[in-house]
């Protein structure tokens, strides 16, 4: 028994030491990579349909997903930015991948960032690829040692979920020059658990919780009036008040903008992914509004949810190339109304969700907004309807110094808000 401890104790402390030596090399003030994923919309639609292609297979059945260079960049960047300022950078080379990869660290006085680059690669015919080459900072580490110490981090970690989840279907992995070839055979309970992980934040216990409140909201509007948006956030983050805590609260939040959000945009979120519905069945359905504008609710709640989930500047670009878009011939032409609700949304999403103390002082404060003015300055008096020939005389782009003042005036509106003026 004396042995075994020893044996365990001398483990420890191995792992602390590679830790302490992984933290002193890779932690400094100097990016490898530039973070700040810069995402068109195109990119956001792709990024998710790619997470999702695996969990459109049936239960037992095997299904192949084949993933090219530029694939497997926007998979990388997407899930690295839902949860910090990072960059990823993927060669497939030589039949093995190689990753780049800078995380944008929380304050602290180690440094700004941390830089990790790997290898992997098919070794001896084995179906599934292993750790290569591993480096932090300048630190290149045998890849045994890196191997066990990643798979010991993520056994005791916050990760060890998403690990098994990802990787316990996957069959074989195969690495050429080309592509990244993967063979798996899912169970049924893997395919949901992936499908609510991919398309929301928390656990799916929680989010039913939620999707119930807003069956029970709808289900008590009078019809006779405009279902505003308020009338779904002030309940449901009221409810987060009471269900939270200070270490709970940002997960919490991410899930009612969820729940908000697969309500008022469900039609856009079934076209956008190909997916089935998200939502259980409410009866009677009604559009929510902001100033009267259903297109409005959407574009907050939407940026919102997407600011929640990956981060301020992906929710910015997205809000940006759909008004661009809708200049085009066909489109419903560039609005800043829009924007500004897309701005509003963003900044909404990114409060809720940027430390515990934040999320905790916006359930509370949203729990006694009086109607949707707290959280949205009116933005009824901007341009909109502007075709492509329009905006290019008017504004020129999106760089310029006119189209740049407007957006200043959108921003200091929106601090001017009751529910921001809390930072």
């Amino acid at each position: 028994m004396k042995v075994l401890f020893r044996i365990v104790l001398y483990c420890f402390i191995v792992i602390v030491i590679v830790c302490a030596t992984l933290v002193f090399f890779g932690v400094g003030d100097k990016p490898e990579l530039e973070v700040g994923w810069s995402p068109t919309r195109e990119d956001l639609v792709r990024a998710r349909n790619i997470l999702h292609e695996g969990s459109q297979t049936k239960p037992d059945e095997i299904g192949i997903i084949e993933l090219s260079e530029a694939d497997l960049n926007l998979a990388g960047n997407y899930l690295l930015n839902r949860y910090s300022k990072s960059a990823v950078h993927i060669e497939l080379k030589n039949n093995k991948l190689r990753f780049t990869v800078t995380i944008a660290l929380p304050e602290n006085r180690v440094g700004k960032y941390l830089n990790i680059s790997f290898r992997l690669g098919n070794i001896d015919g084995n179906e599934l690829p292993v750790i290569t080459k591993f480096k932090v900072g300048k630190l290149l580490l045998p890849a045994k040692l890196a191997a066990f110490t990643i798979d010991t981090i993520i056994q005791h970690s916050s990760l060890h979920d998403y690990f098994i989840l990802a990787t316990r279907p996957i069959k074989a992995a195969r690495i050429d020059r080309q592509k990244l070839t993967i063979t798996y055979y899912p169970n049924k309970d893997t395919l949901i658990q992936a499908r609510n992980f991919l398309t929301h934040t928390g656990d799916n216990s929680a989010l039913n919780i939620y999707q119930q409140k807003l069956a029970d909201i709808v289900a008590g509007h009078d019809p006779a009036w405009r279902l505003s948006l308020a009338e779904l956030l002030r309940p449901l983050f009221e409810l987060a008040y009471q269900r939270s805590t200070l270490e709970t609260a940002i997960d919490e939040n991410r899930i009612v903008i969820a729940a908000i959000n697969d309500y008022v945009n469900k039609e856009e979120n079934r076209k956008l992914l190909s997916m089935p519905e998200a939502t259980p069945a409410t009866g009677q359905q009604y559009s929510a509004f902001l100033y009267k504008r259903t297109d409005l609710a959407q574009h907050f709640i939407g940026s919102a949810a997407l600011t929640a989930s990956i981060n301020k500047q992906a929710a910015q670009i997205a809000g940006e190339e759909k008004e661009l878009s809708d200049a085009q011939a066909g489109g419903s032409g560039f609005s800043f109304i829009d924007l500004a609700a897309d701005k509003a949304g963003t900044r909404f999403g990114e409060m809720a969700t940027s430390s515990p103390e934040n999320a905790r002082k916006m359930q509370k404060a949203m729990s006694g907004i009086k109607d949707y003015r707290d959280f949205m300055p009116d933005p009824l008096d901007l341009p909109e309807h502007m075709n492509e020939a329009d905006f290019k005389r008017r504004y020129e782009s999106i760089n310029s110094a006119v189209y740049q003042e407007i957006s200043k005036q959108i921003d200091a509106r929106i601090s001017a808000a009751p529910i921001y003026k809390m930072e």
